[in-house]
């Protein structure tokens, strides 16, 4: 498998856990703050990032060279995920994830201002047709319901969050010094958890942890393993590998992973109409798996 295949799977991955999260984080947004959940989940998975660094490619010395860049990428990804369930306590998952069809666009522009990567011509087609079948998805195929559209508090809270998820992959890729994946992985979600202990000590020591219900921490299980550990490495992999609007690409496929979490979890299936959207974003990748020369 060549490098940008591995890329380009990694992110495939990558859309549905992420998808899982917004489906599974809004059952449980209104029950614990933002700041301890994401900062238990933080710890979980430093534990299990380290403990895999330690078994695969060891961590390297040279993995703690120029620590202050663990904290800026650490950082980004606490603003993400705590604007996300900030944003969930009030917007539905398929809002959501419209929403964050945005960071492609974002990840282009901020790809090009800090490492000057170019979108094509072919690339900006897939982009658009991928943005069109994300929304026909986003809005079930209802014409009405997209003359409607009013952006909520909670959409717009997680807006600003996107725009951190998207800076991530370039800010990565212009930070990283080829340290092994799962060493450098482990070090921005060990920052991650230190900034999350300071900033949000106070509702981490009043959160009322025994008082918890099951469903709670099966879902800090999931995004503990899957939607942090998870998508850290797999961003990791595929920023290396494809420019960062490829990267983020792949985020218009995440509302039809919604979708189908949602049906999993037995809130019902979208009409006939809305496969014309995940057509449209299948088509989308397909130009964008396409080698550029």
């Amino acid at each position: 498998m060549t490098p940008q295949a591995q890329g380009h799977l990694s992110m495939l991955l990558f859309s549905v856990l992420v998808a899982g999260s917004f489906s599974l984080g809004s059952l449980i947004a209104n029950e614990i703050a933002p700041m301890a959940l994401t900062a238990l989940r933080f710890a979980i998975a430093a534990g299990i990032m380290g403990a895999l660094a330690l078994a695969t490619t060891g961590i390297p010395r040279r993995t703690f060279d120029a620590p202050w860049r663990y904290l800026v990428l650490g950082g980004l990804y606490v603003i993400y995920f705590v604007l996300m369930f900030e944003g969930l306590k009030t917007a539905p998952p398929v809002s959501a994830s419209a929403v964050f069809t945005l960071t492609p666009i974002m990840a282009g522009v901020i790809g090009w201002l800090l490492l000057r990567q170019v979108t094509t011509s072919r690339m900006a087609l897939a982009l658009a047709i991928g943005a069109i079948g994300a929304l026909w998805v986003i809005f079930r195929a209802d014409w009405a319901a997209v003359r409607a559209f009013d952006v909520g508090r909670g959409e717009a809270i997680f807006f600003w969050g996107c725009v951190a998820h998207a800076a991530y992959p370039p800010v990565m890729r212009l930070l990283s010094r080829q340290e092994p994946a799962a060493a450098f992985t482990f070090a921005v979600i060990a920052a991650g958890c230190l900034i999350l202990m300071v900033v949000g000590w106070t509702d981490i020591r009043s959160t009322d942890w025994a008082g918890l219900r099951p469903l709670v921490w099966i879902t800090i299980a999931y995004l503990s393993f899957f939607a942090t550990a998870g998508t850290f490495l797999l961003v990791r992999i595929a920023a290396v590998r494809l420019p960062s609007a490829k990267v983020m690409a792949y985020t218009y496929l995440t509302p039809s992973w919604v979708i189908l979490w949602e049906i999993a979890l037995g809130n019902g299936a979208p009409g006939g109409l809305v496969l014309v959207g995940v057509a449209l974003t299948v088509i989308a990748l397909l130009l964008l798996l396409r080698d550029e020369h």
